[in-house]
């Protein structure tokens, strides 16, 4: 066997496990926001902004730092950012405040978006052969269930007994370990032809993410037919506009805006932001459903997310497996529409429903979704570039999936946050002052708190987390399965054999 056939797993290894450094973190945190959310007095905005503040810079950055990665080399690019995001999450388990966590969370993001691109760039070089490639992004997908399993389980287990703190500090010794392992197994492999970095295609993609995602996040306290609002939704929509005249005008853009007039290319990338505005904004809720409304611990809660994550894992090697013999069309539109039943599904459940019985299904059915979908949309996408420009075609990939994570927990939070807010207010009208019900209203955790306190108003709270929760989950149903009929039309359906060009952009 020759050295460089003994030497793919190792490097598969390596970026896998850098792949799940990033899902760790993300999931991680999520499990400690009812904890934040009481140690440091956050309201729901805040919880927003910690989760997001670190999606919003993955997002931002990701393309730019694909390009980067392809032309000074994908091998201290990975090392790199594997060490900038250790130091980032020392320096976030020293924080004492929510805004200094915020900002850590932004460092951390950016860390996040030269690590991510790098991974399946190397995958892309390493393995060039198709049904090879297929499954090693099957197993590079597989992290992401394995890191909504072990970012819940092992965040419990610390937070059962140590302080919030301890979740980054946790992310310390894996991060530092992958940059070990990408220094001693992972080959050197650049194109030094990429041109320079689009720096006024990169200023205003940053601008245009970073007021779409302030402005959802901001609308149920500002009111979403609020001047602040609606002005913020029109600047969006413009710098959008703008991105992609800037874009269609340089002679080396960040990235073709031309491939998405490939109705199968888009819809490949709408199928992954699709799938991660799905989980993000699913794990942003249901962690406060068990935590609050269950009252489980965060051990029990990190335990009772264990169904979503092993058929993440599970569906993400099964649909590498089948999308290159059946297609990407057979894979991913069943998938969409298992995702779309339920979150339609999950909109029903009572604060009482049987976990064993209802939700664990409901997890199933919506991890099985989800692993049909990544992988086979992520394989697709990366046909599109030829090996030398990978980290650009992964970046793309990146971007899509960070985008939807952004805009799922933004949105979902936020239509969750306007609903609750609302059915509480008027639950609690009479019932206790003016200001301590705009206090509950803004915070779960507090209006909990106050719960406890006052006979009567449990029920009151539960009922008005139940609403939010069941209108932001109709709404993401409903995207999934529009996502379903879009793949249905759009994606290839026929299989595709190996050695397609990559360079025409068919996928």
């Amino acid at each position: 066997m020759s050295h460089a056939m003994v030497r793919k797993p190792l490097v598969l290894l390596t970026v896998c496990l850098a792949a799940l450094t990033i899902n760790l973190s993300t999931m991680i945190v999520n499990i400690a926001l009812p904890t934040l959310a009481d140690e440091l007095q956050a309201g729901t905005r805040s919880l927003l902004w910690i989760v997001d503040g670190y999606n919003l810079a993955f997002a931002a950055l990701v393309l730019a730092m694909g390009s980067l990665s392809d032309r000074f080399g994908r091998r201290p690019a990975l090392i790199l950012g594997l060490l900038g995001f250790a130091l980032s999450s020392i320096l976030a388990a020293l924080a004492d405040s929510s805004g200094e966590l915020i900002a850590l969370r932004v460092a951390m993001g950016v860390f996040a978006a030269l690590i991510f691109p790098t991974t399946l760039s190397i995958i892309a070089n390493t393995f060039t052969e198709r049904r090879e490639r297929a499954s090693a992004l099957g197993l590079w997908g597989a992290s992401v269930g394995i890191g909504v399993a072990l970012g819940p389980v092992g965040g419990g287990l610390l937070l059962s007994h140590f302080s919030w703190h301890s979740v980054f500090w946790a992310l310390v010794p894996v991060s530092l370990l992958a940059a070990g392992m990408a220094a001693a197994f992972v080959p050197e492999s650049r194109d030094p032809g990429v041109p320079r970095i689009d720096i006024a295609g990169l200023l205003v993609s940053v601008a245009a993410l970073g007021i779409l995602t302030w402005t959802i996040i901001e609308a149920p306290d500002h009111g979403w037919g609020s001047p602040e609002t609606v002005a913020g939704f029109v600047v969006a929509a413009a710098l959008v506009l703008t991105f992609v005249s800037v874009e269609r005008a340089v002679e080396h853009p960040m990235v073709d805006v031309t491939l998405f007039l490939d109705r199968r290319f888009s819809a490949a990338c709408a199928a992954v932001t699709i799938a991660f505005f799905a989980l993000f904004g699913f794990v942003f809720l249901i962690t406060q459903f068990f935590q609050f409304v269950r009252d489980y611990s965060a051990l029990q809660t990190g335990l009772r997310f264990l169904p979503v994550a092993v058929s993440i894992a599970a569906a993400s090697l099964i649909g590498g497996a089948l999308a290159p013999r059946l297609g990407t069309k057979a894979v991913v539109t069943p998938g969409l529409a298992m995702m779309g039943a339920s979150f339609l599904w999950i909109s029903t459940i009572g604060a009482d429903v049987d976990y064993a019985t209802v939700i664990v299904p409901q997890m199933v059915l919506l991890g099985v979704g989800i692993g049909l979908v990544s992988t086979p949309a992520t394989e697709s996408i990366m046909q599109v570039l030829p090996p030398a420009r990978a980290g650009v075609g992964s970046a793309v990939n990146d971007a899509t999936r960070e985008l939807g994570g952004t805009l799922g927990v933004a949105v979902v939070g936020s239509l969750f946050s306007f609903r609750y807010g609302d059915r509480l207010v008027d639950q609690l009208t009479g019932r206790v002052d003016t200001a301590t019900s705009a206090a509950a209203a803004d915070s779960v955790g507090l209006a909990h708190a106050l719960a406890q306190r006052v006979p009567g108003l449990e029920s009151a709270v539960d009922d008005a987390f139940i609403h939010g929760l069941a209108v932001s989950c109709t709404v993401v149903g409903l995207l999934c399965l529009v996502g379903a009929v879009a793949a249905l039309v759009s994606l290839p359906g026929a299989r595709l054999a190996d050695g397609v060009d990559a360079a025409s952009g068919r996928v």
